[in-house]
């Protein structure tokens, strides 16, 4: 994710320095990085010059190349030893007030503030691919995060675009993690119970939860759908959901067969190389208009007045006097 993220804070108007352990691997990075940023100008969510702002977009394989940064954001595989060993480099060069995001999409942050030199600016940062166009973000307090840094993390993140969320305690998978993966258990007991094609689940998905879930969160549409019929569901419902605790055999059958999705055309569905390109370019557009679409419709519609330019403005001004330029 670490070229749509890079993409995400260029077009905020921070200058990025982007760290790579093979720089020969990603030496097409720039160009990805330039081609993000046009789209972007194309679907008119960014004014400013792309290439001009490529311009402000170093690659490095250097540590030390980090040691100006006011913000760093770790964004590798997730493996709890090979984070905690990339975030302790980060601390060997960056200054004590250096704030440091993990990109992780379940690990406990408190993990990874093991043995930290300074745990209270570490913290969580759960980003969704394409990071540069969903407007979701995840802002974790580990056990030790100073709580301040959180919040200043919550108002930079809203100048970057997004609507964050801010997690005061620290909880494996955070909020849409353990959400999905429950809804993702109950889609494979459904499937492997024989209960409903693989097909026949993603449709009914689509068809209901797909077409409120942009514009209400559950506790919401429980308010617009009334709540009481939820009780009575839940008391029937509940004990008989699937409560497995091992990874299901059809993920694993995949997984061992080599399949990764659309990215080798290989997955729960059968894919041509066409095919599976076409849903990558179909899932991109998609981001985009289910963006505009939101935006229509804020969180926080006749709850309270939106912020003025000016008060926008000065709320950016503030946070980046603390938080610095990354």
């Amino acid at each position: 994710m670490g070229v749509s993220i890079s993409a995400c804070l260029l077009a905020a108007g921070h200058p990025v320095v982007a760290l790579s352990r093979n720089l020969s691997k990603h030496r097409n990075v720039r160009r990805q990085v330039e081609t993000l940023l046009r789209q972007m100008a194309e679907e008119g969510l960014l004014k400013r010059d792309a290439a001009r702002l490529t311009k402000e977009f170093a690659v490095t394989e250097k540590y030390d190349s980090l040691r100006d940064c006011q913000i760093v954001i770790e964004s590798i595989v997730e493996s709890v030893e090979e984070k905690r060993a990339a975030l302790r480099k980060v601390e060997e060069v960056v200054s004590p007030q250096t704030i440091i995001g993990t990109n992780t999409s379940a690990i406990p942050v408190t993990i990874l503030q093991e043995g930290a030199k300074f745990p209270e600016r570490i913290f969580g940062l759960h980003w969704a691919e394409p990071a540069h166009v969903t407007r979701f973000m995840e802002i974790i307090c580990g056990r030790d995060t100073s709580l301040p840094y959180a919040e200043c993390m919550v108002e930079l993140a809203k100048h970057w675009g997004k609507e964050p969320s801010l997690l005061r305690k620290d909880i494996r998978g955070f909020i849409t993690n353990r959400l999905a993966y429950a809804l993702f258990r109950e889609a494979f007991h459904l499937v492997e119970s024989g209960y409903a094609s693989i097909d026949d689940v993603d449709r009914s998905m689509r068809n209901d939860l797909g077409y409120w879930i942009t514009f209400a969160g559950p506790f919401r549409f429980m308010d617009l759908t009334g709540i009481p019929a939820y009780a009575a569901v839940m008391k029937d419902l509940w004990p008989e959901l699937s409560c497995a605790t091992e990874v299901p055999p059809l993920m694993k059958s995949l997984v061992e067969s080599g399949a990764r999705g659309v990215t080798n055309a290989r997955g729960f569905y059968k894919y041509t190389p066409q095919q599976a390109r076409r849903w990558e370019k179909l899932f991109l557009k998609f981001t985009y208009e289910i963006r505009a679409l939101a935006l229509k419709y804020p969180e926080d519609v006749g709850n309270k007045p939106a912020p003025s330019q000016r008060q926008q403005t000065q709320t950016q001004r503030r946070t980046l006097r603390v938080a610095g330029r990354p």
